[in-house]
């Protein structure tokens, strides 16, 4: 049996039609999408397979969509011959696909979970548009003077997605002021985000306080598999360590190549990314080659799954 890490993917690898292939030929995958529907009391299901794009992709939307297919793809994987081949070790994910990674292992079910992202998403929006920012994505360019140039503009990493990319984040001058030191320090390559506001910096921290109120009732529970958090690359003990990090994680760094490091270091080198997009792959292979990372969207990745 294979000893594998469920990872899931956050806010943008949305997209219209995304699921579609798993609801009509998974009964397991149906059954998600029909709850999602019944839990919000909205047809998110219809959104997501027929958008239009500009609702699928507003943050209201596209994080509860973006939960409920991963987590009808993990059913269609559980309900398969292939899952019977594999022990499930630890589940991660980038940012939003956290709350996949805590549900997959059975720290917080399906419903709590999806109520939660929901009022996760309204609460960051409120804050973005009190606080307006921006963030950016910053390619091939050394980490330690990264951070150094990004303290002295005044904002803050948001991700550290892989050694050749991080994401900045903070108020708009901050940003254009950063991204003006780093190409005078010899960066060549710097992506605005189409994002609207500055998640994971200190411009989050009311949205933070907010949802911490939230976190109370909720059913936590210590998981069936270890949960590794975005905060600090590492287990989540118990409930009231996960209460604690979520709100963390809404204005912190996304520590999501200690994250992978982390599982690799314990023997585990079989990913499985659950979820709409190949992007944690893509960052996967820049943090360590040697690990392999297999994607689950539809029936067919099911089916060629080799373990």
């Amino acid at each position: 049996m294979k000893n594998i890490a469920l990872i899931f993917p956050g806010q943008g690898a949305q997209k219209v039609g995304m699921g579609k292939e798993l609801y009509d030929a998974s009964p397991a995958a149906r059954a998600v999408f029909d709850s999602a529907d019944s839990i919000l009391g909205e047809a998110l299901t219809k959104v997501i397979f027929e958008g239009p794009e500009e609702k699928l992709i507003s943050t209201a939307y596209c994080q509860p969509a973006i939960f409920t297919m991963s987590m009808a793809a993990l059913e269609a994987f559980r309900a398969s011959e292939k899952f019977g081949q594999v022990s499930v070790r630890y589940t991660a994910g980038l940012s939003l696909g956290e709350y996949g990674a805590l549900c997959a292992a059975g720290a917080l079910p399906f419903a709590d979970t999806l109520k939660l992202i929901r009022k996760r998403g309204a609460l960051m929006e409120e804050a973005a548009r009190a606080n307006p920012g921006k963030m950016a994505a910053v390619i091939g360019f050394d980490r330690d003077k990264l951070v150094e140039i990004v303290g002295k503009a005044g904002c803050e990493v948001a991700n550290f997605n892989a050694p050749d990319q991080t994401v900045i984040t903070g108020r708009s001058a901050a940003v254009e002021q950063a991204c003006q030191l780093l190409a005078e320090a010899g960066c060549k390559k710097v992506i605005p985000l189409e994002v609207s506001g500055a998640f994971h910096s200190s411009l989050m921290r009311n949205a933070a306080d907010k949802f911490a109120a939230e976190l109370a009732a909720p059913a936590f529970k210590v998981g069936e598999v270890k949960v590794i958090t975005n905060v600090t690359a590492r287990p989540q003990a118990n409930p009231d360590e996960i209460r604690a990090n979520l709100p963390k994680q809404i204005y912190s760094s996304v520590q999501w190549v200690e994250t992978v490091r982390f599982i690799a270091s314990q023997g585990v080198t079989e990913f499985v990314e659950i979820g709409p997009g190949r992007v944690l792959k893509g960052l996967i292979r820049k943090i360590d080659p040697a690990l392999n990372v297999q994607n689950i969207q539809s029936p067919e990745d099911i089916a060629a799954l080799v373990f």
